[in-house]
């Protein structure tokens, strides 16, 4: 029966996510993606806990692995949230076509 609850618990969080993600406005995207972010560090931490917690050989082992893909997961999130900030740089004006180079300016004078 508890079986049955945990897959049910488990559906539900992923029909919910899938929703709640699905309607964010795109403006938003670029906070969210921060937020999930800071979720994954708490998650990192968590891990680091479990590993270093001595309760014996299979805790410390799945212990480095959820640290390996929390890290994982962190990097990448700061990769992507990067790689949107980059899409709302703009780009440097070029001089106007009949404009000299600026000279060089001394400091010494």
């Amino acid at each position: 029966m508890l079986e049955i609850v945990e897959i049910y618990v488990f559906v539900l969080a992923g029909f919910v996510g899938y929703q709640v993600i699905t309607r964010v406005p795109p403006l938003l995207h670029t906070p969210l993606m921060s937020a999930t972010n800071a979720m994954s560090a708490i998650s990192l931490v968590g891990s680091l806990v479990v590993a270093g917690s001595g309760h014996g050989t299979v805790a410390s082992v799945l212990g480095c692995v959820a640290v390996a893909c929390a890290m994982t997961n962190v990097v990448g999130g700061f990769i992507i949230t990067d790689r949107m900030l980059k899409m709302f740089r703009r780009a440097a004006a070029p001089p106007p076509a009949g404009a000299a180079p600026a000279a060089p300016r001394k400091d010494n004078e």
